[in-house]
């Protein structure tokens, strides 16, 4: 009996040891139920933040392959990678390829959100699972879904952190005419 609750209590110590950072990656980080941490979706380009965006770009998160777990994040994968790209975009809002003024930065900065999301939402339709809720709207619906949802991502930078060099995103070309 005493060496039963011994067994039990080095494999529950085990158990607890090793949850914490089963196959979560390098520099993954997960809730309570081992799901990694992505902020999404990210909020919507707009005046207030746009300094944020264009000058904290190296400072906000990316989401790398060691990131997530070997299987069974899909979702959060596809999330990742629309974060990503969103980044890419944005850096090239506010590298000057838009035309000069923050008018044109802001307008260059929400169509890259909004095709950033556009991609999301097509990936997560060629998938078997269940798609994210925002995308289940079209048109004007689908951005007020996404800029309204509650884990709205800030741009502010996190301290400490510098974002790797990735490579560019292809697919983006801002559209001045619609401004």
């Amino acid at each position: 009996m005493i060496l039963t609750r011994s067994l039990t209590g080095c494999w529950i110590t085990a158990l607890i040891l090793t949850l914490p950072s089963a196959n979560m990656g390098e520099k993954g980080k997960a809730n309570s139920l081992g799901e990694p941490i992505i902020p999404f979706p990210p909020a919507l380009p707009t005046c207030e933040n746009l300094s944020d965006i264009c000058q904290s770009g190296d400072a906000r998160p990316r989401y790398l392959t060691n990131f997530f777990p070997k299987s069974g994040a899909s979702h959060f994968r596809r999330r990742g990678k629309a974060i990503n790209r969103m980044e890419s975009w944005l850096s090239q809002c506010c590298a000057g390829e838009a035309t000069e003024g923050n008018t044109q930065v802001l307008c260059c900065a929400q169509q890259a959100w909004k095709q950033a999301l556009a991609l999301f939402c097509m990936e997560e339709y060629a998938t078997m699972t269940t798609a994210y809720h925002c995308c289940e709207q079209s048109g004007a619906a689908r951005w007020l879904c996404f800029d309204g949802a509650p884990s709205k991502r800030s741009y502010s930078p996190t301290a400490g952190y510098t974002a790797p060099a990735l490579p560019e995103e292809p697919g983006f070309t801002f559209d001045a005419n619609t401004c």
